[in-house]
């Protein structure tokens, strides 16, 4: 083992992973293991942690550095671990300078402990790399940082406030990417469609888009992460309805389907809008499909309210369902609301998750007959342009195949070339 990656929660970790191994790398570092964690839920946190000792027993000589938001925002947690040999911040896991001073063995805990104050932070540069190892559509960071308070949300405390990538630096990216042979691109970051209003000019999520697609005539397929629909301007609209390339697929931040509970998160959204954005973009786009995040269990959830939740499924046509039970993060705003019962939110959660695999299944079951173009990852397996996974023997990892959907499992598509 040279340098191993453990990464958890996002795409934008997924991508920041990449660029770690290379600074440490750069580093000369050798026989280490970079966890980068999440803080999103206790639960992301539980997992790191329980997964730097099972990585530490498998290799007991490997140092182990820990990262992340979690490291950002519970470091003295890490550095406690007798496992943990230096925790870095968010910031500063993106530099190879951060890997060159690492402390001796059996330091006492405080001196493991490189965390800068992550507010302080003002630019978020491109970090240029070549691909993702092992991975046939490939991740650019366009922004980071969050400027929104949400009460349950402790991303901002990890990340710092909201700051862009600027608009020339990212299209050379995906130039290059698509050089290397990277057929998707997916544009990343903790509140992209927030992009831009820290540059000049104050260009939108929507300009950017139109401009890696008039620059980079040569990508095929242009997907967006997690959007919040509130901030979706003109010129994202007009792509959805304009740019084939632009894959018809998005994940909405939606965390709630009742305004009592939206307003107590401090969303900037409601049901209504929430609702109405769907039909819109989908009177645009007849083959757009919306996955969104859930937070079941809430403070001060009624049954009444999660019901508007399980109704707003149906009313958006959701397809794709991430349910997150309510998990208290110290120093949040919710963590001081009255609680729900620990049953209750897992109850609530079951029967989410149990509707949500419905409205999987009935879009699985449409797409049978279709044709489609899919993206083939490898072994047998490809995303559709909605990026539904699907079985098909044809083509090899990388390639776009155009293809019929004949049949559909309860996890997945099947499909033969045309």
């Amino acid at each position: 083992m040279t340098i191993k990656v453990l990464t958890f929660g996002c795409r934008l970790n997924t991508y920041e992973s990449e660029v770690m191994k290379q600074q440490a790398a750069e580093a000369g570092l050798d026989n280490t293991i970079l966890v980068n964690t999440c803080a999103v839920t206790s639960e992301a946190v539980r997992q790191a942690r329980q997964q730097i000792r099972k990585a530490k027993r498998e290799n007991p000589d490997a140092r182990i550095i820990v990262t992340g938001c979690a490291a950002q925002t519970e470091a003295g947690r890490f550095a406690s671990m007798e496992e943990v040999d230096l925790v870095i911040g968010n910031e500063d896991k993106l530099k190879s300078e951060s890997y060159k001073a690492m402390p001796n063995f059996g330091v006492p805990a405080e001196e493991k402990i490189q965390v800068n104050d992550i507010m302080s932070v003002r630019e978020t540069a491109l970090h240029l790399i070549e691909g993702l190892e092992g991975r046939t559509r490939a991740f650019v960071q366009i922004q980071n940082g969050c400027d929104h308070r949400c009460t349950f949300c402790i991303i901002p405390f990890g990340r710092g406030n909201s700051r862009s990538v600027a608009m020339g630096p990212v299209v050379d990216q995906v130039r290059k990417l698509v050089e290397n042979g990277y057929r998707e691109v997916v544009l990343t970051g903790v509140d992209i469609t927030s992009y831009g209003t820290d540059l000049p000019g104050e260009p939108k999520l929507g300009k950017l888009v139109k401009s890696i697609l008039k620059h980079v005539p040569e990508l095929d397929r242009l997907r967006i992460s997690s959007i919040d629909s509130v901030e979706a301007d003109k010129d994202l609209m007009d792509c959805i309805a304009n740019e084939e390339r632009l894959m018809p697929h998005m994940h909405l931040s939606l965390q709630s389907g009742d305004n009592m509970i939206l307003k107590r998160m401090k969303r900037r959204h409601n049901r209504e809008h929430t609702i109405a954005f769907c039909n819109e973009v989908r009177a645009l786009r007849p083959d757009m499909v919306f996955g969104a995040d859930v937070i079941v269990g809430f403070p001060t959830e009624t049954e009444e309210m999660f019901q508007r939740s399980l109704d707003i499924v149906g009313e958006c046509g959701l397809t794709h369902l991430h349910v997150f039970p309510y998990s208290a993060r110290p120093g949040t705003p919710a963590s001081r609301m009255p609680k729900v019962r620990g049953p209750v939110i897992r109850e609530r959660a079951a029967r989410l998750r149990a509707l949500g695999e419905e409205a999987f299944q009935t879009h699985l079951r449409s797409q049978i007959g279709k044709e489609a173009k899919l993206l083939i990852e490898g072994k047998g397996l490809a995303r559709t342009e909605q990026f539904t996974l699907t079985e098909i023997a044809e083509g090899e990892a990388g390639d776009i195949v155009a293809a019929r959907i004949v049949d559909a499992s309860h996890r997945h598509l099947m499909a033969v070339g045309l």
